[in-house]
């Protein structure tokens, strides 16, 4: 797998989580879900349904089968009690790394600057 693509899954638990902290749903509509809300989420189905199912296999998530609409059943997911601690953890990392992140930015905008400015 590339770094790009690595990338990109770094914090796919993060926003699964973050999505069934607000509603209930199954793995097709949480995709959607990030297609809609992120800017630049690009991850496909498949990893989302494996993401689902690490967190289902740790605790962080349980489903059950819904049968409420019509055509095939759908597996909904909703976060439990350990999803929740999950998700207070994943706040603080990215807390952690925002500051990290600022940081290069702001460091890399006065370098640029400088050699831009003949310094």
């Amino acid at each position: 797998m590339s770094v790009m693509k690595k990338r990109s899954y770094r914090h796919l638990t993060a926003f699964i989580l973050l999505v069934l902290a607000r509603q209930d749903m199954h793995g097709g509509a949480i995709h959607t879900t990030l297609c809609q809300t992120l800017p630049n989420f690009k991850t496909d189905t498949g990893a989302v349904y494996r993401c689902l199912q690490e967190l289902e296999n740790s605790g962080a998530v349980k489903s059950a089968w819904d049968t409420s609409e019509s055509g095939p059943a759908r597996k909904k997911y909703h976060i439990t009690s350990l999803g929740w601690d999950e998700l207070d953890e994943w706040e603080k990392d990215i807390k952690y790394r925002l500051d990290n992140l600022n940081y290069f930015l702001i460091t890399y905008k006065e370098i640029a600057r400088e050699r831009r400015d003949g310094g």
